[in-house]
């Protein structure tokens, strides 16, 4: 799948200016709703002195960014005098910091970096013109900020006058205008980093920035082919996994989403390579590998995308079973090891477990006693409201299509409801199927055996569960609805030009 990128140069004047206007809206202020940020108090080297007209009481907090939150570092009360004062005796980590003023309605922007002991003026009524003392790196993003904002002024006349344009001529004028005013901003970008390479500005500058295609306008497939190459190669230019300042910035994380959500191919084999390349990197840097490692385990443990539960375990085998994620408590270690062992046993690729089961007359029906092309395993309750709904539309298909095609299914009963089970199948005349339920005497051999049941061989935590098998009883398919399963088989069908 190759996509469609936005190209720099070419006159797309909304998209550039949303990043400009997010780049100044950013650091200036912000209203937040009460419990935005969330309660991580890490506090302790530094002073933070905030001094404040527009308040004589109240208590303020002193928190970083992290992801999409905003976390508490420390918290201190406004004199009458206006003056908060935060102190701790260690050094505060590098990233983008913001106050929180009291109310917690309020928030300004700051950076913190090498420097310790910061003063801060802030005006509530005009956060715009806050003062930061103390620190270089704020002085730097200052004199940034002050020409976003005349250079951002610029563009914005030139798209309103290229909007109102009502020649050709008048349009190539705002185009070539406003082209112009783009590429001294980006040219002043890559300034600010060529001289201050090791600065937070460019430091966020780097991860803001997205990089250029080769072809402008593609025409073939293979320049998209291209561009795309180009793109993923070069998506993290300036961003390296061993700098932990970029964490505690707000644009850390949206680029890592994306990146492993639309840019990187979704096979499991392609992400699971590229994780432990980064993870790697960020080895020596633990609050790097600490954040990639815990945000890869939530994107993974319930993934979006058939086939992708193998990169959760991938990570639990690697990482999180050798001791690698020691800052996770007991329980959080429990449910990822549960979890791990739910997907386990059946993996896209792996041989399904066979089942020892009986149909509806007892009658011995084990799994890998269906011949079949294909199998499909359907775990389900006849009590069970969406189960109701997906089991006549399979059905239905299934006599239209999938049985001519040599294609079975295996429905297994997965609560003790017999009486039920049997009478929904009658009444619904499905009895071409191979109907079967685990009696409670094999239940209990396993669990004595201490074996694994089949709701953790088949991850069987809600019904309809859907498993599709090959003629050798390979899991092809899993966890996919009826419409879905019908155009993965038509697919392959259509592929293999099996009759």
């Amino acid at each position: 799948m190759f996509r469609a990128f936005v190209i720099k140069g070419s006159l797309d004047f909304l998209n550039t200016f949303v990043y400009i206007w997010l780049t100044m809206k950013l650091f200036l202020f912000s209203l937040l709703a009460a419990g935005l940020f969330t309660f991580q108090v890490q506090a302790q080297g530094y002073t933070v002195t905030l001094k404040t007209p527009s308040y004589q009481s109240g208590l303020a907090y002193l928190t970083y960014h992290m992801g999409k939150n905003l976390n508490i570092e420390d918290s201190a009360m406004v004199s009458n005098q206006g003056v908060a004062l935060f102190k701790g005796n260690k050094r505060l980590p590098a990233g983008i910091y913001a106050i929180v003023f009291p109310g917690k309605n309020l928030t300004a922007d700051f950076f913190v970096d090498k420097e310790q002991h910061i003063s801060i003026y802030a005006d509530t009524t005009k956060l715009s013109a806050m003062k930061v003392t103390g620190s270089p790196a704020n002085d730097l993003f200052k004199s940034y900020q002050e020409y976003v904002n005349v250079k951002g002024t610029q563009m914005q006349k030139e798209r309103i006058a290229y909007n109102a344009s009502q020649t050709a001529a008048d349009s190539a004028l705002h185009q070539e205008n406003y082209n112009k005013y783009n590429k001294e901003l980006n040219e002043y970008r890559a300034t600010m980093v060529k001289d201050h390479p090791d600065a937070m500005m460019s430091v966020l500058l780097n991860a803001m920035k997205d990089p250029e295609v080769p072809h402008l306008k593609p025409a073939t497939r293979q320049d998209s082919v291209d561009n795309y190459e180009y793109y993923k190669k070069h998506y993290w230019d300036g961003v390296t996994f061993m700098d932990e300042r970029v964490i505690r910035t707000p644009f850390f994380l949206p680029k890592l989403e994306r990146y492993y959500r639309d840019v990187l191919p979704q096979s499991a084999d392609s992400i699971i390579a590229d994780i432990d390349y980064k993870l790697l990197l960020a080895r020596n840097e633990p609050e790097m590998y600490k954040f990639m490692l815990n945000w890869l385990t939530d994107e993974y443990i319930n993934p979006k995308y058939m086939g992708q539960d193998a990169v959760f375990v991938h990570l639990f085998e690697k990482y999180h079973s050798k001791g690698l994620s020691s800052w996770l408590n007991e329980k959080q270690m429990e449910t990822i090891t549960r979890r791990a062992y739910m997907q386990m046993s059946n993996l896209i690729g792996e041989k399904a477990a066979n089942l020892e089961m009986v149909d509806t007359a007892d009658l011995p029906a084990p799994l890998y006693g269906v011949a079949a092309n294909y199998t499909l395993m359907i775990f389900w309750d006849p009590t069970c409201g969406h189960c109701k709904e997906e089991l006549p539309h399979i059905d239905s298909i299934y006599r239209a299509s999938w049985k001519a095609k040599g294609l079975r299914i295996y429905a297994v009963l997965t609560e003790d409801k017999k009486k039920e089970w049997i009478q929904y199948i009658n009444e619904h005349q499905i009895r071409d199927w191979t109907h079967v339920y685990e009696t409670k005497e094999t239940a209990k051999a396993i669990t004595d055996a201490q074996r694994p049941g089949y709701r953790q061989l088949y991850d069987v935590i809600q019904t309809p569960t859907l498993f599709l098998l090959d003629k050798e009883k390979r899991i092809i398919g899993k966890k996919l609805n009826w419409k879905q399963l019908n155009e993965f088989l038509e697919t392959k069908w259509s592929k293999t030009k099996e009759p």
